[in-house]
């Protein structure tokens, strides 16, 4: 498997596990015994598509999709990659009608971005079936913040880990949910965001053009 196909992997059990982190946020636990919890049952799951991803992977990518679209801020990291085109001044200063333009692209955009992940990395998920993760420590403080970087191990061949750092958020009335990817020292938001205003030169601005030309980034070895 080339490194591209096991970056992928990572960014998708990264959003999966911190999806599941989700799910325990009304216990109020310490987020590092959260991921360890959620880290084993995503791993069942993935033992258990060993079975069936290659003959029904729709059935592989819907489950993955089920997980991720309650409890991954995929609207707020779209938003930020988004960056200027999409921010709060930018909305202040149009119309009603520009305004509801907005709301669209933003909602189109998150979609695109959400498929786009879960199509294009999730078989590669397949691949860390049966991988060790280690998760560091947080300290008392770290863990009382409302964001937190949480750090995660992950041993597939016996070498180096894949290193991960998941930043979390948690807003007043909603639980732990996912914003920002680091792994192996690349911030998923900064490429993404920079992919966009890539686009965005190229076709003038035109958003519309940039969400519907949008692919994932390749990131070569």
């Amino acid at each position: 498997m080339n490194r591209l196909l096991r970056f992928g992997a990572t960014v998708v059990l990264a959003l999966t596990v911190s999806s599941a982190l989700a799910l325990e946020t009304d216990r109020e636990e310490n987020p590092h015994e959260v991921v360890r919890q959620a880290s084993e049952a995503v791993m069942s799951e993935v033992e258990e598509a060993q079975v069936y991803a290659e003959e029904e992977p729709e059935r592989f990518y819907n489950n993955l999709q089920d997980i991720l679209d309650s409890f991954v801020d995929f609207r707020g990291f779209a938003r930020s990659v988004m960056g200027a085109y999409a921010s709060s001044e930018r909305y202040r200063s149009l119309d009603k009608e520009g305004r509801a333009q907005l709301r669209d692209q933003l909602d189109r955009f998150t979609e695109v971005m959400r498929s786009g992940l879960v199509r294009t990395y999730g078989k590669g998920l397949l691949a860390f079936a049966g991988s060790r993760i280690e998760l560091p420590e947080l300290s008392e403080e770290e863990a009382a913040r409302s964001r937190v970087a949480v750090s995660q191990l992950i041993y597939d061949d016996g070498g180096e880990p894949y290193v991960l750092v998941y930043h979390m958020g948690k807003g007043r009335d909603e639980g732990w949910k996912l914003r920002n990817l680091v792994i192996e020292d690349v911030n998923l938001g900064e490429i993404y965001r920079s992919q966009f205003e890539s686009a965005a030169r190229k076709y003038d601005g035109d958003i519309d053009q940039v969400i519907a030309n949008w692919t994932a980034v390749e990131i070569d070895d």
